[in-house]
């Protein structure tokens, strides 16, 4: 019954989220070569996703809500971690202004 109300209620108001908020404003304090595993932890909190890519740990923090009738409101970071858990790379993309 709480799904069929759920997606009722997702059908009348034309949008849906996925993912979890975090902290979009602090992405510059990641220092690549610098940032270690547990201080993103700190900062963002636990990674709604986490992989491999290439070998190597990614964690994803991501955003996604999307509307029928308005603008869609979206924040992503993903963060490449080396075999010693400090930061190698990360992109972050955002629809926020």
């Amino acid at each position: 019954m709480l799904l069929v109300s759920g997606l009722a209620s997702t059908q009348l108001t034309g949008c849906f989220s996925v993912g979890q908020e975090f902290a979009g404003s602090r992405v510059p304090e990641i220092k690549i070569g610098k940032t270690t595993k547990q201080e993103v932890s700190d900062i963002f909190g636990t990674p709604w996703r986490t992989g491999m890519e290439d070998g190597r740990t990614t964690w994803t923090y991501g955003i996604y809500k999307y509307s029928l009738f308005g603008a869609d409101d979206t924040q992503d970071l993903l963060i490449r971690f080396d075999p010693q858990g400090i930061v190698r790379s990360y992109t972050f993309s955002s629809t926020r202004k």
